[in-house]
């Protein structure tokens, strides 16, 4: 049995419709679609199911190059049983049309006479049971036939009914003018991914993207595009050619409208599809002297392209159409056209570049250098992938074997920093040493680097490699130098994951080299190497910075920034541009910088206490890291996300993804990840109120009363260790910690360390009347809102000192009010903390209720359930809010049980009852 059809739901209805009414009502409908849309698996379906309810199905096919044939199609239909066979030899008409007898019948009158006979014939047979007559590839039917099937179609009654398909802008012998018609068009989104999912289900999701991408939802495209890959192609242990290949089906497929062509529109076709942008200006110049735009109508007749007419640029009607022109061409056409057109782009040498780059046959090192420059401008603009196909081509081009070297150390370089292409690494450094043995450059060295670091976590080899590569350069520094740049910041990175003091020194020393150090490199080094001690100074240029970004389209500039700011509580202002490169248009092309995003969103989130969003955010970037083998950046996001899981009292889950981070990370003596693995057994002891344990953990990240250089987690965890140390009876210790923290002037290093601090101090307090004082003045912090966990964990401290001191109804309020807010944040095993506190108060805790009553949504959350309920799809409001569909279905899953409601009809409701006084 055939499988289901994916995503032809609507189609199916429609047409199993038409066919039930044939008994009552007949007539006939005309399928449209472009060619491999899946009309033919349509008509096989409906015949199929007609067949089953007992309808006699008769069928015909058009066939290409045989549409002189007369009455072929025709005779097919009407002799495709014995029982028909024998009924149309006993019409007179049928019999001489059909070649059973000698006759003769005129083009006019004749075909009416035969089309009359054919229906009284179907008349006749349907009185037992109904008939359907299908029809596919109608635009081949011979001229005959064509016609008499035409009329036929216009005189069918009840019992009787025609089903045929055509191509959509194929010229043919059927005149359909007056036949109902029913278009078939391309996928869904989420039926192409599926149809590819059945039939290729290991598939790499980057390689599934790309084959959505080209085929637009073109059924036979999605099928047949992944045959003419290669399995390391298939499994994205390679790059993706940029022209995917055709098989010989899908060629044929478009190839008769374009064969067909004169000769002039085909090389028209030719230039547009290589120039690639559809500006009429450069094609017409490209064209001059061999023929005229004129000719661009005939392509546009039969639907193989049409012209904007708002901007006036030409266009295919799908990706495939050109790809078919271009493999319909020989090797020569295409370098002269390409010569044509970097001739028309004379102006422009970007583009001229390119063209000049595809026309060449033999190895040319002014049109390689002029890649090498169109690569830079391209990366520099965030568009990794055309940098890698620019400096790959240029490597082919280049003569001598050192330019080549470079070229391609280059190319894996931009692959590693920009595009994800960790896989492309090994054999691109590989092939340049090939060429060109010796010393790798320096753009191989942070390739290198790169690679062992983010896929083995190899950080001690990444070190030496980098810390060698950069010590050689050529001093003084060169503040401009980009790559030496990237080096150094690359550096910076190894020595944070390390997280070992003895890593930093190669890095200063670099630093030192600088003739005068990048600005956003010496405010790294302050707030990510030691931001407890980081200096208003410093502070005040990481600001600047910060303001900088909120502008900058470097997405690689940005999540620099981004990377300073985290130690020191600034990524608020950053959310937009993190987003834009976590979810943007470009996220696909620049995975590297989109995982970084994401993740900086994500520590964001988890102060702010949008932990659904983080939720979401975080296994956004897993699952980048896990397709683009970015291993090492995948713990931060399970960090982030397991702290969540340990305060919402997932105790058993957050242990495990503790246990993994410590197994990883010892042998590769990655302190960081290290000291990520000991912050979530931290709060996981805390939310079991085992504060022996707690403290134990949490010194394993620095000890308590000291805030070491090279830990900017010492910061994070400031509340945790000082509540860990009040409640297992080290007060002296907490004490010592605040005490520190301010000498080191953390509570001028950001607005939440100085709320922090003001709680922390309240805390520890010998009197309750200063107990008081100090948490009224924490509470008082204007911008507390902004951290709920913390504004929450706060006030269930007072709320527990005022009971403790005996005043039960000054105590009720904030345990209260900790309790909501522990709710709202799913931080379980917290809010049943302060709820033991409000019944040893003598107060019943208020149940939460599914109802909409004291319900709060973030604003983000209330965005996205009024863009549901007015009707956008998941991927519109994804693209509207930068976005994917997936985490907004994220955001929606969690927001409906909120509202009390089960789907997203129930939604417009909902907040009419939410919003309502």
């Amino acid at each position: 049995m055939d499988a289901p059809l994916i995503g032809r739901e609507f189609d199916l209805r429609t047409l199993a419709d038409f066919v039930t009414d044939i008994p009552r009502v007949g007539g006939a409908v005309m399928m449209v679609g472009d060619p491999g849309i899946g009309k033919t698996a349509l008509l096989n379906a409906i015949a199929r199911q007609a067949e089953t309810a007992q309808t006699y199905v008769l069928r015909t096919a058009g066939v290409e190059y045989r549409a002189e044939a007369g009455y072929g199609a025709l005779r097919q239909l009407l002799t495709s049983t014995p029982a028909m066979r024998t009924a149309a030899m006993r019409s007179p008409v049928l019999a001489a049309a059909l070649g059973f007898e000698r006759g003769t019948l005129d083009s006019g009158a004749g075909h009416e006479a035969v089309a009359d006979a054919v229906v009284s014939l179907l008349a006749d047979r349907a009185r037992d049971r109904s008939m359907l007559l299908v029809l596919d590839d109608a635009q081949w039917l011979d001229r005959a036939s064509a016609d008499i099937l035409a009329r036929v179609a216009r005189l069918l009654g009840a019992g009787t009914g025609m089903l045929a398909a055509a191509r959509a802008g194929q010229e043919s012998f059927v005149d359909h003018t007056g036949l109902p018609l029913h278009e078939v068009g391309p996928l869904d989104e989420a039926a192409a991914q599926a149809l590819l999912a059945r039939r290729f289900p290991a598939l790499a999701p980057r390689v599934r993207r790309r084959l959505m991408a080209d085929a637009e939802g073109n059924p036979l495209a999605l099928l047949e595009l992944p045959t003419t890959l290669t399995g390391i192609q298939l499994a994205a242990s390679h790059a993706l050619p940029s022209r995917l290949p055709l098989t010989e089906r899908l060629q044929s497929a478009f190839a008769s409208r374009i064969t067909g062509l004169p000769a002039a529109t085909r090389h028209l076709l030719l230039v547009a599809a290589l120039e690639g942008s559809g500006n009429t200006h450069i094609v017409r110049r490209a064209v001059a002297g061999r023929c005229s735009m004129k000719y661009w109508a005939a392509a546009e007749r039969v639907q193989l392209v049409h012209t904007d007419e708002t901007t006036g640029r030409l266009e295919f009607r799908h990706p495939l159409i050109r790809s078919a022109v271009v493999e319909l061409s020989t090797g020569e056409q295409r370098r002269s056209v390409h010569r044509a057109l970097a001739q028309a782009w004379i102006g422009v040498p970007e583009q001229r570049a390119w063209h000049l780059g595809r026309a060449a046959v033999e190895p040319d090192e002014q049109i390689a250098a002029l890649l090498e420059e169109v690569a830079e401008l391209s990366a520099g603009r965030g568009d990794g992938p055309s940098a890698v196909a620019a400096l790959a081509r240029a490597a082919d081009l280049s003569p001598d074997g050192s330019a080549q070297a470079r070229r391609l150390a280059k190319a894996a370089y931009v692959g590693a920093t920009l595009t994800g292409n960790l896989r492309d690494v090994p054999r691109l450094l590989g092939d340049a040493r090939q060429a060109a043995p010796g010393p790798d450059s320096l753009h191989a060295a942070v390739a290198t680097a790169i690679h062992l670091l983010n896929s083995y976590g190899d950080i001690d080899t990444a070190h030496r490699v980098l810390s060698g590569a950069v010590a050689l350069h050529a001093t003084p520094y060169d503040p401009t130098d980009a790559t030496l740049l990237d080096a150094v910041f690359t550096l910076l990175m190894v020595c944070f994951y390390g997280g070992r003091a003895e890593l930093w020194s190669a890095f200063d020393e670099a630093l030192a080299k600088f003739t005068s150090p990048p600005a956003l490199l010496e405010v790294t080094r302050a707030t990510f190497g030691d931001p407890a001690h980081a200096g208003p100074t410093a502070l005040a240029r990481l600001d600047a910075e910060v303001g900088s970004a909120l502008t900058a389209s470097d997405a690689v500039q940005v999540v620099r920034v981004g990377i300073a700011a985290s130690c020191v509580d600034r990524l608020g202002p950053l959310e937009a541009p993190l987003r834009r490169i976590g979810y943007g248009e470009r996220a696909a092309d620049n995975v590297f910088p989109a995982i970084q995003a994401l993740v900086l969103f994500c520590h964001h989130a988890w102060f702010a206490g949008r932990w659904d969003e983080l939720r979401s955010a975080a296994r956004d970037a897993l699952d980048l890291s896990e397709e683009y083998q970015y291993t090492l950046r995948s713990w931060p996001a399970k960090y982030l996300l397991a702290n969540v899981i340990a305060a919402a009292g997932d105790f058993e889950a957050a242990r495990r993804l503790a246990d993994q981070m410590d197994q990883w990370a010892g042998s590769r003596r990655a302190h960081t990840v290290r000291c990520y693995a000991a912050h979530v057994r931290t709060l996981t002891a805390l939310g079991q109120g085992d504060f022996e344990a707690a403290y134990r953990h949490v010194t394993t990240i620095a000890p308590a009363g000291s805030f070491p250089p090279f830990n900017r987690m010492a910061l994070w965890v400031l509340l945790d260790t000082v509540e860990a140390a009040v409640r297992s009876g080290r007060h002296d210790l907490a004490v010592r910690h605040i005490h520190v923290a301010r000498e080191a002037g953390l509570h001028r290093t950001s607005a939440r360390l100085n709320f922090v601090l003001l709680g922390a101090d309240a805390l520890v307090a010998g009197s309750d009347e200063e107990a008081r004082l100090r948490f009224d003045t924490a509470l008082s912090v204007e911008s507390r809102d902004r951290w709920p966990f913390e504004l929450a964990r706060i006030h269930l401290y007072y709320g527990e000192r005022l009971r403790r001191g005996r005043s039960p109804g000054q105590a009720r309020g904030h345990l209260d009010t900790a309790a909501e807010t522990f709710a709202r944040l799913g931080a379980a095993p917290w809010a049943e903390r302060a709820g033991k506190e409000l019944r040893a108060c003598g107060n019943a805790v208020r149940e939460v209720t599914a109802g909409t009553e004291g319900i709060a949504l973030t604003p983000q959350q209330r965005e996205i359930a009024n863009l549901a309920a007015a009707g956008l799809t998941n991927k519109q409001i994804g693209e509207r809010l930068f976005l994917s569909p997936r985490t907004v279905s994220t955001h929606l899953y969690a927001l409906f049980p909120k509202l009390g409601i089960s789907s997203r009809a129930a939604l417009r409701d909902a907040l009419e009852s939410l919003n309502r006084p």
